[in-house]
């Protein structure tokens, strides 16, 4: 077994054994509108998580660029509304093209096949082509430094107020996802990507 003391390696270096080992995440595809230009934004994030169900809150991790907010976190806190999307196979090609770098002024969408719907609770769009969306109200933001002392990222947490479940992948009888239908892709490390897999149960011990 290797020990290693993530202290003495260079942040490059921790993000790749970090990534590579906690595996595999999910991908928040998420999508805001700037204050300033009235453009939507679009950009994948696979540092995301549910922290609870009560309040429904999620978390999406934005790294900074050179110490500047990228656009998700800028928008996001700015109008306190995004949308998050949960990627499937058939969403990942066009969702891998808004990991370009643009201009604040410029729409990732562009790149892409992808088109915008609106959304019923908040002013940011959603992606039609999504099966699952997430309409989010900003809950709280938390600027997280480094040993340095400077900002590396910036944390959002993200209260859901509507959810909207394609039928393909929504049992409505049962209130139940079928995960075998979503066909979610998962971020590994580097450019790799992954799909469920295999399935099993456990039965939870009494």
């Amino acid at each position: 077994m290797h020990e290693i003391n993530v202290m003495n390696l260079t942040a490059k270096e921790r993000y790749k054994l970090l990534s590579g080992t906690v595996i595999p995440r999910p991908i928040a595809f998420v999508t805001t509108r700037s204050t300033e230009s009235g453009k939507t934004n679009a950009a994948p994030f696979s540092f995301f998580s549910m922290l609870a169900g009560d309040p429904p809150l999620l978390s999406i991790a934005v790294g900074r660029k050179n110490g500047m907010m990228k656009d998700t976190a800028r928008n996001a806190v700015a109008s306190k509304e995004l949308v998050i999307h949960a990627v499937h196979e058939e969403l990942v090609s066009d969702m891998n093209q808004t990991a370009a770098t643009l201009k604040p002024e410029e729409s990732e969408i562009d790149l892409t096949s992808l088109s915008l719907v609106e959304s019923t609770s908040i002013q940011v769009p959603g992606i039609k082509e999504a099966l699952v969306r997430f309409e989010c109200q900003l809950e709280s933001h938390l600027p997280i430094h480094n040993d340095e002392g400077e900002i590396s990222f910036d944390l959002l947490i993200a209260r859901v107020k509507v959810m909207h479940l394609d039928e393909t992948v929504y049992d409505k009888e049962k209130n139940y996802v079928l995960p075998a239908q979503l066909k979610p892709v998962a971020r590994l490390s580097g450019p790799n990507y992954a799909g469920l897999g295999e399935f099993f149960s456990l039965k939870r011990p009494e």
